[in-house]
């Protein structure tokens, strides 16, 4: 069965609130009940059919045939077996607090890209923002599931508050990479700007790039380590450069000690 499609007719004058087009809320709907819900977030009112032409299809696959950096909150929610492709760039908040499935999106993405995912697997063709798969204002834990795969550059605080789950920036990341990890996995094959790995408790970090990483991390020496190779077996779909970074010898540094981590970093020996 064909997509349910959203072709763009003309870029919204304002930020629009595309939550409300998740698959699972669009099932059952005929075209012109969604081209009347309000995804504006002004006073001006907008609805779906200002924006987009709505083509019905199999609510569970959902593609937008043109995208916007004002398009929020694509993909929220998600519930699994279900996926959306953007043809395009998106806004913030990409795959907030989704719960499986896929998301795939050609161009680049705002800040708060995959806040709160849980366990869906989100490809993004070009950069993220900053906050990438961090908690919000007042949220205690970022990303808790899931991978994340971004393929150009990612800004500051990648990570930040990470939980569990993979994230893969195969370009440079910006300043404080991986700050406040709890646990899960980070991969950079770029460089990696200002501190990295600040207050990271149980975290694991991979630089492609090795670079000083100040007194607070321990040299542990260099390793063939088991678990490097089963990450990298994992890995060799989504982001073969990845998987090479991994099947080398690692150096191990342990911390962050500033706060008795029992994370690390690793990079080429």
């Amino acid at each position: 069965m064909k997509p349910f499609v959203f072709t763009l007719r003309q870029e919204p004058a304002q930020r629009v609130d595309l939550s409300a087009l998740s698959p699972d809320r669009i099932a059952g709907r005929a075209a012109a009940e969604i081209e009347k819900i309000e995804i504006g977030t002004t006073k001006a009112a907008i609805k779906v059919g200002d924006v987009f032409g709505v083509s019905v299809g199999d609510p569970g696959v959902v593609r937008f045939e043109g995208g916007s950096s004002r398009f929020d909150l694509v993909g929220a929610k998600l519930l699994p077996d279900h996926s959306v492709h953007v043809d395009g760039d998106v806004g913030a908040q990409l795959g907030r607090l989704a719960k499986g499935g896929r998301i795939t999106v050609t161009g680049s993405a705002g800040a708060y890209a995959a806040s709160g995912n849980a366990g869906a697997l989100i490809e993004i063709g070009g950069n993220v923002g900053d906050f990438l798969a961090a908690p919000l204002a007042g949220e205690l834990g970022g990303m808790s599931g899931g991978r994340v795969i971004v393929r150009g550059n990612a800004g500051a605080r990648a990570g930040d508050r990470l939980r569990r789950g993979v994230i893969v920036i195969e370009g440079d990341a910006g300043e404080d990479l991986g700050s406040r990890l709890i646990a899960g996995s980070i991969v950079v094959l770029g460089a990696a700007k200002g501190r990295i790995g600040y207050l990271n408790r149980r975290g694991t970090i991979v630089l492609a790039n090795a670079r000083d990483l100040g007194p607070t991390y321990i040299d542990c020496g260099a390793h063939i380590l088991t678990f490097a190779g089963l990450f990298a077996r994992s890995l060799r779909t989504d982001s073969p450069r990845a998987a090479a970074v991994l099947s080398r010898k690692l150096r191990r540094y342990g911390g962050d000690t500033a706060v008795y981590g029992k994370g690390e970093i690793l990079t080429p020996a």
